[in-house]
């Protein structure tokens, strides 16, 4: 089971390298909960895949001739960037990434809902141009699926309120040739699913006294 993230577009600054933009985010990951869930931060994970896409090869390049001041900067290429940030971020973590040139394009008819402090190409400015901006015609984004704790959240708002409805109210159902007892059964490993995405022993005790409630 994972959850989704995006960065829709990934908020890298126009002339700025890739090491550059992720020092900024050292205690937070740029990029927001697609899934459905109340828990909005993640601050470990066990596994995870994630894309960049719309970077160039030469934006890891960070103050050429300069003694490197992160470890980011010392990369030589765009995937040690990205791969490096996500180990230093969820250290433990099994992480894959890639890394795209071809940005995504927001061509017509894709909405323009972006913010004037974008460039065509989707890069942020410091501040609003004094002109009319052209449409943006690309973005850079990132793409995250992380196996997290946040899905213990999920999957255990899921199984109370699955568990909230009174199926006798369903007949048709039950109708179609799903037995009470299978349906009670898969409740349960709903409840054992979302054990595994648990981290520590403090919320078992709790929840159980909520079931018996």
């Amino acid at each position: 089971v994972v959850a989704a993230w995006a960065s829709v577009p990934f908020p890298a600054l126009r002339g700025y390298s890739l090491p550059d933009t992720l020092c900024t985010y050292q205690q937070d990951v740029p990029w927001k909960l697609l899934s459905s869930c109340r828990e909005q931060k993640v601050s470990c994970c066990f596994a995870q895949s994630v894309v960049l896409r719309g970077i160039c090869k030469e934006s890891h390049i960070s103050c050429p001739g300069k003694q490197p001041a992160s470890l980011l900067r010392a990369c030589e290429s765009t995937e040690e960037v990205l791969q490096r940030y996500l180990r230093t971020l969820f250290p433990g973590a099994f992480s894959t990434s890639h890394v795209l040139e071809q940005p995504c394009s927001t061509l017509p008819p894709y909405p323009q809902f972006f913010s004037p402090l974008l460039t065509r190409q989707g890069f942020l400015l410091d501040k609003p141009p004094s002109y009319s901006s052209a449409a943006v015609e690309s973005i850079p984004v990132l793409a995250a699926l992380q196996s997290s704790p946040v899905l213990h959240t999920l999957l255990y708002s899921l199984y109370k309120d699955l568990q909230k409805l009174n199926m006798r109210r369903w007949a048709s159902f039950f109708s179609a040739g799903v037995e009470q007892e299978d349906f009670q059964e898969a409740l349960q490993q709903l409840r054992t699913l979302s054990q595994c995405y648990e981290m520590g022993f403090g919320a078992d005790g709790s929840e159980d006294e909520a079931d018996s409630d």
